[in-house]
């Protein structure tokens, strides 16, 4: 019996299609507007993974004519001068979205900061007034890595409605949203964590599988109903035996293409939508704000 494998979900690409309409929606809007949408990404330290992100958004944009008032501080910044700095850009009208980089110096608290930013510039989507619209089926900035799932899966068309979908992740950032927004389009939901019993029952009944708990190598081939939809938002950097590092999500790709029909690549998967996300949430608060 012939193997089959998986077509790849192609983040990049869509990436690229996403950021073709978030350029002419820009340009068809700045002459009435009078400015183009601005996006302040916060960092605190020196991070390497961290600085290369915030490089990638703001090259990111560039290419579609976004303004950048990106901000860098030093390691010892207090909390108080990064509420000050986000009460600013709350009130400056030239901004649209705030992003604050993480992981932070361990003397500050990511949540305190979070709340700090206005709900409708909340450009990752995580304020509690926009989860909470999420729960309730409410317009709101959406978390941009499950945004970012969901779009994908629209553009291969696979179907949600009556589908088991399993979350392997309970985060805040994923696994939560990421469960509402699936069960929104009528999916049956079920969250699995590190914690849960027997996670190969679990995810053995799963039409959709979304791995998200971000532990690298969790999903193998014996986990995955033959034909399902892999969705793979790990993103983990590892060592071989030579020393040499790369980046791997949660799942065996290798084995489990020969049984999924469609998983998402790493990198070049969720990765990309999720910056093409961060955009989108950026251009609809503008025009929102225009409106208004």
């Amino acid at each position: 019996m012939e193997t089959q494998t998986a077509k790849l979900l192609d983040g990049k690409a869509l990436a690229e299609k996403i950021y073709h309409q978030l350029t002419v929606a820009i340009t068809e809007s700045q002459a009435k507007i009078g400015r183009p949408p601005g996006l302040a990404v916060l960092m605190v330290g020196d991070n390497p993974a961290s600085a290369a992100y915030v490089r990638n958004k703001e090259k990111a944009c560039a290419k579609v004519g976004i303004a950048s008032f990106g901000k860098h501080f030093p390691t010892n910044t207090s909390l108080g001068e990064l509420e000050e700095v986000i009460a600013a850009l709350n009130h400056d009208p030239r901004v649209d979205g705030i992003l604050v980089q993480l992981p932070l110096p361990k003397h500050l608290d990511a949540v305190t900061l979070l709340h700090q930013i206005h709900p409708d510039k909340d450009a990752d989507g995580l304020h509690p007034v926009n989860l909470g619209r999420l729960v309730r089926g409410e317009a709101g900035l959406r978390s941009c890595t499950p945004a970012g799932v969901m779009q994908l899966l629209a553009e291969y068309k696979i179907p949600l409605v009556g589908k088991q979908a399993v979350v392997v992740g309970r985060s805040i950032l994923v696994g939560k949203p990421m469960a509402l927004m699936l069960l929104a389009a009528d999916a049956t939901v079920t969250i699995a964590h590190s914690r849960s019993h027997n996670l190969k029952a679990i995810t053995q009944n799963a039409d959709i599988l979304i791995a998200a708990a971000g532990l690298p190598g969790l999903i193998t081939a014996d986990m995955v109903k033959p034909g399902a939809v892999v969705v793979d938002v790990g993103m983990n950097r590892v060592t071989d035996a030579s020393g040499k590092s790369r980046l791997v999500g949660d799942v065996h790709l290798e084995a489990i293409a020969d049984v999924a029909a469609f998983l998402t690549p790493v990198p070049g998967g969720v990765g990309p939508m999720t910056v093409a996300m961060l955009l989108q949430n950026t251009v609809s608060s503008y025009l929102r704000a225009a409106r208004e």
